[in-house]
């Protein structure tokens, strides 16, 4: 069928563009016919025709033609309007303008451009319409036209509407890389996200750091209030999560309650530190779901590409086994990898089994902690805490092994173990001094707790308004009619309750109007800043004061460490102080011994003003001075500073570059020398690792030091010159 290639538009007269508006194959079979005087034919081409004509204007499909230089001699009408036009305003546009360029869609071609000007043919090419409020796909079809001499003339090809299927493939799409519940990927989609992140990064020489990050208590929403309450609480996570993180394509939810955080060119410690802590903020802040207020918490683990690992099967594991240490020491907290944790996870697991047997082997034992009359300096009650004497590895800390406790279901045990010791010891102190119990949120969810105290009180014989229960706001998970019930069931008992570490993230005053506590616990973490100047830490305690003792409560400051944090306390009417500033904790023996003088008074003692927090251990790093490398022992460490043994008469001013392992390198000034032992300053402040300890703010990248293998002269870290007579102790 010899078809006109094109239609100069510049040289039709009137019928014929009302000719074009017809349709093409109207015009076309008036041209034919003319050109063809055998009836049959004629009759039989016509019928065709019609047929494509009828198919035209079915919208099944659609035409076009262009000249040489890609303009357009035909579209079909009906395409044309969808397009905002008619096809007479868009004969003589360029083909490619009809489309959006599919590159700018994130669609790996920009064929049509290159087709047209290759004379090629095209097969069902998807492209987008570039018309604004046409929001259509169509799949184009094109073949080159030539006359009898070979000169290209054009092309005519035929279009069809893909939209549907278009967004059928893209909700296919999404569904595979997308959680359907939340909407944030998946965990298909943030591998194929960190694969390529680090890959790329790493010819870049760039850092990356990844967070994964667990819910705490998330199954007892399940458990208490039904799987819906607990999807519905897993969209407000991604909503919180979102808003702090930013970039939707850089969160994902792996499954369950897991979470991961792609965080590209970060590799400062602080600033991570600090992201964590907002996100373990923000998620443990309450939430309403279908009525029911609930709270949860989450735990953190950071690892950081290349320091932890360059692929993401290792830093994703080396995150998880930070995050494992994050839930272990207490869960809401964040943790950074460090090589050590893989010892440290064996350990926990030892730790484990030998747990199981400690309370038969006696290994366990209370130490009593003053509770002290803010004014009168007089001692009124104690709390109770729990020691591990190991047979190896000696004193394990509370912080270490009540976290195992928990996940081992050996909390149950423990907890009545410490309750009836702290009863039987209590009961021979003379006077009415009061004992405080810590209740973990497992332990008041046993049903049987009631029991168990009232049988400690009877076997005891223990007044039962001298025993206090010190319980956590996680307790009030969901405020549901068994956390009530609980709370009457104990004071029916006549002991008094106190709301301990009042004010770390779950704090509401709605519970308060119907618990039944007696006491508020203040958090050191707002006693420990309150003195520094422009800290707001002073105001909220006084608030905590004002509205404790309209509710007819006491209030305890804990961890009162120095005289200034003391004297701020006593003005702003906190009533009663527990911390070193007064006493650390003491075995019944030494309790007894002070409290059968009468009377308890302790006169408090301390440093006059806040320091850093210090940190007695004993760990060997390196001290690099003058391209040196002595092996020091740091024996104490705070945020600003140390103290090292190991160098002989250092003179004070020397600089060193101090060494801590894992490209972790500080600048520290001597400050005293006594000896083998000198005080260093830190020229950049070290930050909190997430569970109690230290780090570097920022760490030498392997990138570097591998060019320092090869170029000594590459890695030109300033080591001083300072002229000095001391040596190596």
């Amino acid at each position: 069928m010899d078809v006109p290639s094109r239609i100069d538009s510049g040289d039709r007269g009137d019928d014929e563009v009302d000719e074009g508006q017809r349709g093409f194959f109207g015009l076309l079979g008036s041209r034919i016919g003319k050109q063809r005087g055998d009836a049959a034919a004629n009759l039989h081409m016509h019928e065709a025709l019609l047929l494509l004509q009828n198919y035209e204007e079915s919208g099944q499909g659609w035409f076009w033609s262009t000249d040489a230089r890609g303009r357009l001699t035909y579209i079909t009408d009906s395409v044309a309007r969808l397009m905002g036009r008619t096809s007479g305003q868009l004969l003589g546009t360029a083909l490619t303008d009809l489309f959006l360029p599919v590159d700018s869609h994130g669609v790996r071609q920009r064929t049509l451009p290159f087709l047209l000007t290759k004379q090629s043919k095209f097969d069902e090419l998807p492209l987008r319409s570039a018309f604004e409020g046409d929001d259509r796909w169509w799949a184009i079809s094109g073949r080159p036209q030539f006359d009898a001499g070979g000169k290209f003339t054009g092309y005519r090809g035929s279009g069809t509407d893909v939209t549907a299927q278009r967004r059928s493939a893209e909700d296919a799409s999404r569904l595979a890389l997308y959680d359907s519940l939340t909407g944030l990927a998946n965990r298909f989609a943030i591998s194929k996200k960190l694969d390529t992140t680090l890959a790329a990064f790493a010819q870049q020489q760039r850092s990356c750091a990844i967070m994964l990050l667990d819910l705490d208590r998330f199954k007892q929403v399940n458990d208490t209030l039904g799987h819906p309450a607990g999807d519905a609480l897993l969209k407000q996570v991604a909503e919180r999560l979102l808003k702090i993180v930013g970039d939707k394509e850089m969160v994902s939810r792996l499954g369950g309650d897991e979470f991961q955080i792609i965080l590209p060119d970060i590799e400062d410690r602080g600033k991570l530190g600090d992201m964590a802590a907002d996100i373990i903020a923000s998620l443990s802040q309450p939430y309403s779901v279908e009525g029911s207020r609930c709270i949860i918490g989450a735990s953190v683990g950071v690892a950081i590409a290349p320091f932890d690992g360059r692929s993401s099967d290792d830093l994703v594991r080396n995150a998880d086994l930070a995050l494992y240490a994050a839930k272990g020491n207490g869960r809401g907290r964040f943790s950074f990898y460090s090589s050590d944790l893989h010892t440290a996870a064996e350990d926990r697991r030892a730790l484990e089994d030998d747990l199981r047997d400690a309370l038969v082997r006696g290994e366990m034992a209370l130490l009593y902690q003053p509770v002290v009359q803010s004014k009168s300096n007089m001692v009124t009650g104690v709390e109770a805490l729990v020691r591990w004497t190991h047979p190896d590895r000696g004193v394990i800390s509370p912080s270490v092994f009540i976290p195992i406790a928990e996940e081992a279901n050996l909390i149950w045990e423990l907890g009545e173990w410490v309750l009836r010791t702290a009863c039987e010891d209590a009961a021979r102190w003379p006077g009415d001094m009061r004992v405080a119990v810590n209740v973990s949120p497992i332990q008041f969810a046993n049903a049987d707790l009631p029991k168990i105290v009232a049988r400690a009180l009877a076997a005891t014989g223990l007044a039962p308004d001298r025993l206090e229960l010190e319980i956590t706001e996680s307790v009030f998970l969901g405020d549901t009619a068994e956390t009530a019930q609980m709370f009457k069931a104990l004071k029916d008992l006549g002991i008094r309750l106190a709301l301990d570490d009042f004010g770390t993230g779950y704090s509401s005053l709605a519970y308060l109007q119907s618990a039944p506590f007696d006491k508020i616990k203040i958090d050191q973490s707002f006693v420990r800043d309150a003195t520094i100047p422009g800290s707001r830490n002073g105001a909220i305690i006084a608030a905590i004061v004002a509205l404790a003792e309209a509710l007819e409560m006491e209030t305890t400051a804990e961890g009162i460490e120095s005289l200034d944090q003391l004297e701020l306390i006593r003005k702003l009417n906190v009533s009663h102080v527990q911390g070193f500033v007064y006493s650390k904790a003491v075995p019944q023996a030494e309790l007894l011994e002070q409290a059968e003088a009468g009377s308890w008074t302790i006169k408090p003692a301390g440093p006059a003003r806040q320091r850093n927090d210090r940190f007695s251990l004993f760990r060997k790093v390196g001290a690099i001075h003058d391209n040196h490398r002595y092996a020091v022992v740091i024996r104490n460490l705070s945020a600003t500073g140390a103290f090292i043994e190991g160098l002989l008469d250092v003179p004070i001013g020397t600089r060193f570059v101090i060494d801590f392992g894992e490209g972790q390198l500080v600048t520290a000034t001597v400050r005293r020398s006594m000896k083998h032992q000198q005080g260093v300053e830190f020229e950049q402040t070290m930050v909190s690792d997430g569970n109690g300890g230290l780090c570097t703010r920022h760490r030498v990248s392997p990138y570097l030091i591998a060019a320092a293998t090869q170029s000594t002269s590459a890695l030109a870290l300033p080591l001083f010159t300072t002229t000095s007579d001391w040596k190596a102790a």
